[in-house]
């Protein structure tokens, strides 16, 4: 995990601590520790009253769930720096937990690679997306934290797959999935006619991937720190891009972002349109910036939209491309909800989390500015703010729009997003609190709802 620091030279560094997972409580983790500015091991370390001498990438241990104070010597300004370091939080055998990670490398036999990870699900109580080609693979999951945590291990003992970013949140209400899909698939997101024929393996191709810590620090260079993140798709040589759909963004984004004109991943086009088309122009933040000059800031969920996208528009002539590493969800695990504001959507039963799912000890006064930030987020329906960033779907089964919708207006619309659905054939009960729809069989011999 990255820690952000302030060493006693007031300048800022990233140590990276990367702890082996393991679903066994209490057990001794170890880290590499390294200084990103400079790509140098510390040659001397302080912890616990224990003094480690030389670099070289010596490795310790403690206690996984303890929370500690350390000193490193700097071999890059020459100085000791504090550093404070806190393990991820531990997760009890049967808490439901959910799962992400993607890695782009050739697989030879995709199909017989299908068929090992179908061996290991035997017995074990997983749901969710799992896709692999020959391209590598993408998967989200939840399950019991013993059974998901063990098939991600598993997965990181294959060479292919050992330096996965592995990302975890908690599902505090079960599975976050209805079911397990892992198979083969041509590709794996859904873009256009298919990605199957960009050049994903090569990494160079792909956009320059950012830490959490550089990300913020680059926005905010961007902005000369104290200004508001706001004008920063103004700004000549930079543009903030949600490589996301327009409903992700109505929930939360960063500050300074454009709204995506977009409703499907696969229909995106950012940095495609020519100069006749004005009104693809209009919404497309790409269209006409200097390709070769323009720092180009892409950012998604979890990191594997950008990195396919960013092949694209790399094909386009974009010199300067950069990702979000890990994307959102690892952006708030590290630093929060700085520069963020909003909700985060996830593409699971969960829908929609605040920062503080990914970094709990995001304090109250940051939870109530982002409280007092919504105004972004309107109804659907009446065009008021919204009192919760979460979507709903609509509950004529035949349009099933996914919106944002007051109180008010789900009792006035009976659940549904337009007045001609509240009079269409299939229509299904307004659902309290963060409940899902279920098959239509479930709803289909209920009692019409009166008008």
């Amino acid at each position: 995990m990255g820690v952000g620091h302030q060493s006693r030279f007031s300048r800022m560094a990233l140590i990276t601590l990367s702890p082996l997972l393991s679903s066994t409580p209490n057990s001794a983790k170890h880290a590499l520790i390294q200084e990103h500015t400079t790509h140098q091991i510390f040659t001397s370390l302080h912890l616990h009253r224990h003094k480690i001498h030389g670099g070289g990438g010596r490795r310790f241990s403690w206690d996984y769930q303890e929370r500690f104070n350390f000193s490193a010597f700097s071999s890059s300004n020459g100085g000791w720096i504090d550093v404070v370091a806190g393990a991820p939080k531990e997760y009890e055998d049967a808490e439901f937990i959910v799962v992400n990670f993607y890695r782009f490398v050739f697989v030879q036999n995709p199909e017989e690679e299908v068929l090992r990870h179908l061996s290991f699900m035997q017995g074990r109580d997983i749901h969710g997306r799992i896709y692999l080609n020959e391209q590598g693979i993408n998967a989200q999951y939840s399950g019991p934290s013993k059974d998901a945590l063990a098939y991600v291990e598993w997965v990181k003992e294959d060479h292919r797959f050992s330096d996965i970013l592995i990302q975890i949140s908690p599902a505090a209400n079960g599975h976050a999935f209805p079911k397990l899909k892992l198979r083969y698939k041509p590709s794996l997101v859904q873009l256009g006619e298919g990605i199957s024929h960009l050049p994903l393996l090569d990494q160079s191709m792909r956009a320059t991937p950012l830490t959490p810590s550089e990300w913020k620090n680059k926005l905010e260079r961007v902005n000369n720190i104290d200004n508001s993140l706001d004008t920063v798709n103004s700004t000549a040589n930079c543009i903030l891009l949600d490589v996301r759909n327009g409903y992700e963004w109505d929930v939360g984004h960063f500050q300074g972002a454009q709204r995506p004109d977009v409703d499907c991943f696969r229909s995106t086009s950012f940095g495609l349109s020519s100069e006749s088309q004005t009104e693809v122009v209009a919404s497309d933040p790409l269209a006409n910036v200097d390709r070769e000059k323009t720092d180009v800031l892409m950012y998604c969920t979890g990191g594997i939209r950008c990195d396919v996208y960013s092949t694209i528009l790399r094909q386009q002539g974009f010199k300067n491309l950069y990702t979000l590493k890990g994307g959102v969800s690892h952006y708030l695990e590290k630093e929060g909800s700085t520069g963020w504001v909003g909700n985060l959507f996830v593409f699971d039963g969960r829908l929609s989390l605040p920062p503080s799912t990914y970094k709990p000890e995001i304090n109250a006064d940051a939870i109530g500015k982002q409280k007092t930030s919504h105004s972004f987020a309107k109804c659907h329906v009446c065009g008021s703010h919204v009192s919760e960033l979460r979507h709903r779907n609509c509950a004529n089964l035949d349009c099933n729009l996914l919106f944002l919708c007051c109180l008010k207006c789900v009792e006035d619309m009976r659940g549904c997003c337009c007045t001609n659905c509240t009079s269409a054939d299939r229509i299904r009960p307004v659902l309290r609190g963060h409940q899902r729809y279920k098959k239509w069989h479930t709803y289909r011999d209920l009692e019409p709802v009166e008008g």
